[in-house]
């Protein structure tokens, strides 16, 4: 069983629409996906639906990457099978996700002061109906031969973490967040934690005060993270009593990673369908 527990798809930031990572998912030998776009659940019907067409068994697994602050650090909590009409974690969803265009209108100016002729229209239009966000402004910036891809943009020139050109959001407290993700049913790893070049990383004494709160687990397997990392992260979740999970973190063409790059034990997946108690795996047989 091959499993993926970290795509996304137009609802967000994703170049191809939650059918499509679907099929894609199923084309290419997978058995189970996870769709998690940020801040978003708009996603989950279409996926659903996607199921029906398929001509072998296949599980969607619904969820969401939360954007989260802890001591000035950004970092992303994705969070599984929640019931998504619980009232507290969807209002704190809308309140990050009505805060991204301001955002996102912000770094157009900061770029357009650095001499990048953007425009908010572009971004736009890259977005689509989608959540609005940095790999949509960095995706203008590659069309327009700022930079050669969309990684480039993301850097301290641009648009990293307290970059030139970067400006903040509304974000969860990962505390909070791990809190109303277990209030509505759900479970929450901490998504590629040891990703260096995204910004500094989240200090292991905080995660092992996540793993007190009720943080499940730890997104290890990840294309982001080297070897040395990834023991690391291993040793840390072992000693915290931590799930690990892998994963592909699907953009699309938006990014180089193709579906299933890393991927997630079978056993794991399951204790991660046996603690949820918000909604389930949905599966076409």
């Amino acid at each position: 069983m091959r499993i993926d527990l970290h795509t996304h798809s137009t609802a967000s930031d994703g170049t191809d629409s939650p059918a499509d990572v679907v099929r894609a998912a199923a084309a290419a030998g997978l058995d189970v996906i996870a769709l998690t776009d940020h801040d978003t659940v708009a996603g989950h019907a279409e996926a659903a639906g996607a199921l029906a067409g398929l001509d072998r068994p296949f599980t969607l697994v619904t969820g969401a990457e939360l954007s989260c602050r802890v001591g000035g650090i950004s970092m992303h909590m994705l969070a599984y099978l929640f019931d998504p009409a619980e009232p507290e974690l969807y209002r704190e969803r809308e309140l990050v996700r009505d805060d991204r265009v301001p955002r996102a209108q912000a770094m157009v100016g900061k770029l357009q002061a650095l001499g990048v002729p953007v425009t908010w229209e572009q971004v736009q239009r890259i977005a689509g109906d989608g959540s609005v966000g940095r790999p949509h402004i960095a995706t203008a910036m590659v069309d327009l031969g700022v930079v050669p891809t969309v990684s480039d943009a993301f850097t301290a020139e641009w648009l990293a973490n307290d970059g030139r050109a970067y400006a903040p959001k509304h974000e969860l407290d990962p505390f909070d967040a791990i809190r109303l993700v277990k209030a509505a049913g759900g479970v929450t790893v901490f998504a590629h934690p040891g990703a260096h070049k995204r910004g500094e990383t989240v200090p292991d004494p905080v995660i092992a005060e996540l793993a007190a709160a009720g943080l499940d687990g730890l997104e290890v397997d990840h294309v982001d993270h080297d070897e040395p990392t990834r023991a690391r992260l291993r040793g840390l979740a072992a000693d915290l009593g931590l799930l690990t999970t892998g994963s592909s973190d699907y953009h699309g063409s938006r990014k180089p990673v193709p579906l299933g790059a890393c991927t997630t034990d079978p056993e794991v997946y399951r204790e991660i369908a046996r603690r949820a108690t918000g909604a389930q795996p949905i599966t076409q047989v």
